[in-house]
């Protein structure tokens, strides 16, 4: 055997398992992304039932009601890409726990049954949604470095791989929390 066709064979080789490496690390993180929507499937799910339960009780907050209601119907829109559905994620995030906050000023509605029930779902969804963004965010990371760096950047490029978004946490999870503003409430 030549020297050449050595050569060529390990070369042949070395884009094999590139272009396999990146083809797994993207599917998956749609592995992954499919597995954060079925938890986002069952948390739009909860939406109607806690949006019928508290309305009765929260007037003031009819406002906020709606526009969770708004986001519920835009995220279950077809054909809607990943980044928007991070984005309303994010603003689902914020307004349900804006209802939930909301919920605190209302002592008939905190021990009514049923809010204390859709609270436990929503609670024990949340966990498994923040760990399936934990999985995705790892898969995403690993992805995106692979389409970055050298030499798999030259073979991502070819086959049109673009980098992918993260879950990030909304704006007003990052502020710190004022613990004598729990203490007075």
């Amino acid at each position: 055997m030549s020297t050449s066709l050595i050569i060529v064979i390990v070369i042949a080789l070395v884009l094999i398992l590139m272009y396999n490496s990146l083809v797994a690390k993207k599917n998956q993180v749609e592995n992954i992304f499919a597995s954060v929507d079925t938890v986002l499937k069952k948390r739009y799910d909860l939406i109607p039932n806690l949006v019928a339960t508290v309305s009765k009780y929260m007037e003031h907050e009819k406002s906020l009601l709606t526009e969770v209601t708004k986001l519920r119907a835009d995220a279950n829109k077809p054909n809607i890409s990943d980044e928007q559905k991070i984005a309303l994620d994010a603003k689902i995030s914020s307004a349900l726990g804006s209802i939930m906050i909301a919920v605190e000023n209302y002592p008939d509605l905190k021990a009514n049954e049923n809010v204390m029930h859709l609270q436990g779902t929503l609670n024990e969804l949340e966990e498994q949604l923040s760990a399936a963004r934990r999985a995705y965010n790892q898969a995403v990371t690993d992805y995106n470095n692979a389409i970055e760096m050298i030499p798999t950047n030259f073979m991502a490029s070819a086959m049109a791989y673009k980098r992918k978004q993260v879950f990030e946490i909304v704006e007003s999870e990052r502020k710190n929390v004022n613990v004598k503003e729990l203490f007075n409430s």
